[in-house]
């Protein structure tokens, strides 16, 4: 089932293919830096890096002995680890116009030290400053956000769509009110999320510093990709890893023709992206690089849309091979990818790739996969498919799309329409 913690550098996790490392940043590295961290991957693990969902990179195929020797050099680096509480804001903070959350994000972390090992391992607090780059999408425990007037809309659990708002707090008691309410959750129990929280018991030291909410203005989600500027001198540049993974070999080029070219930093980035800062020339000239190294370097490239996890033969517990797979659908079932849905290929029920429920999920089990539509891994499938149909079961969902969809229908509300029935029965027979 899925893991009930994440990885850290001081306590690694045990995966399919060893133990996995987690390097949390809250700013930039050199590329200088980037390269040092590709090479402790070679050396104490299997030469494969992730970065998540979240923005997080980790380090994979280490074993206990190792990932101990990883942390002593990780740390030797002098990085701007994330300790502690996850809390998470843009990766584009203080460059760019408007709020800088970071100063409230590292108030927020110090408060919360003393409630190290009271709070449920996954819990985290989300900045969003509705800037260039939004993490409306990312579930959060408490998702502050702000406003035009020195103040934070306060939500709880869930993504800015579904999490209920409590309240508005100013700018200078924002960090004791998230404070007082992780206290609030630590008192419950070490397991406590945002989503379970009663808004009706909230205890007075949270209540009093909030005020009636403003109305939200839900602004149109903005996701830039590739070149981009940031201001007259410096500009970005916004790359993907294939299924959030690729070889430190090849990230460790990317790297060094990064400091060549003089770019001044890079970030790991939600949706498994990297930015790279620098002036535009350095930029540009990366962007061939990203592209020669297996990066992803188009914003429409068919798989940005598909979570997979490392799969077989990659992982012990997989029973699908997710990346050849992942790749198939790309190349060959380019109909799927409209950008209204989303592909989620995982080698086994636990689905760590995309934990959340996705519109079609294909998991790997001991006699085949199953075919689960708009849900969890853990769902109950609509199909169950013979070792081996996977690709011709995406072909056939490519064609049912052609056919049926209708005018100004996205995929997703074309398969909505159609319904689990009509989606199985596209594919043929069998249960």
């Amino acid at each position: 089932m899925a893991r009930s913690a994440c990885p850290t550098l001081d306590a690694p996790m045990l995966t399919g293919d060893g133990y996995l490392s987690r390097v949390a940043l809250i700013d930039a590295i050199t590329p200088k830096q980037l390269a040092a961290l590709c090479s402790l991957s070679i050396a104490h693990g299997n030469g494969m890096l992730d970065i998540s969902a979240r923005g997080n990179l980790q380090i994979r195929g280490l074993t206990l002995a190792s990932a101990a020797k990883l942390e002593a050099d990780v740390r030797a680096l002098d990085l701007p680890l994330r300790e502690g509480l996850a809390v998470e804001w843009s990766p584009l903070a203080g460059l760019e116009t408007g709020n800088d959350p970071r100063p409230l994000g590292l108030a927020i972390m110090e408060a919360a030290r003393p409630l190290r090992g009271r709070l449920a391992p996954k819990l985290s607090v989300v900045l969003e400053t509705t800037g260039l780059i939004r993490l409306d999408d990312l579930l959060a425990d408490i998702r502050l956000v702000a406003t035009n007037k020195n103040a934070w809309n306060v939500f709880l659990g869930g993504t800015l769509q579904t999490g209920p708002g409590i309240g508005c707090v100013s700018d200078e008691n924002a960090a004791e009110c998230v404070c007082a309410l992780l206290t609030h959750f630590a008192d419950i129990g070490p397991k406590t999320r945002g989503r379970q929280i009663d808004m009706s018991s909230l205890p007075e030291n949270v209540l009093r510093d909030l005020n009636p909410s403003p109305p939200l203005v839900r602004l149109p989600q903005q996701s830039l990709f590739g070149l981009f500027a940031l201001g007259h001198r410096t500009h970005a540049l916004r790359v993907a890893l294939p299924f959030g993974q690729i070889k430190a070999q090849a990230l460790a080029e990317f790297a060094q023709r990064a400091e060549g070219f003089g770019i001044e930093g890079i970030r790991p980035a939600p949706d498994h992206s990297l930015i790279a800062f620098g002036v535009k020339e350095a930029c540009a000239n990366l962007h061939g690089v990203a592209e020669q190294v297996g990066l992803i370097v188009k914003a429409d490239d068919p798989l940005r849309q598909i979570d997979a996890c490392p799969g077989s033969p990659s992982c012990n517990s997989a029973r699908l091979e997710t990346h050849t797979l992942g790749r198939f659908a790309a190349r060959e079932t380019p109909a799927l990818f409209d950008g209204s849905l989303r592909l989620h290929l995982s080698g086994c029920v636990k689905g760590c790739a995309h934990p959340t429920p996705s519109p079609l999920a294909f998991i790997g089990t001991e006699n085949g996969s199953h075919l689960v539509f708009c849900g969890k891994t853990t769902d109950t499938p609509i199909k169950h498919l013979a070792p081996t149909a996977e690709k011709a079961a995406l072909a056939a969902l490519a064609r049912l799309i052609e056919t049926a969809r209708r005018d100004g229908e996205t995929n997703h509300d074309c398969l909505v329409r159609l319904g689990p029935n009509g989606i199985a029965a596209a594919l043929g027979e069998g249960p």
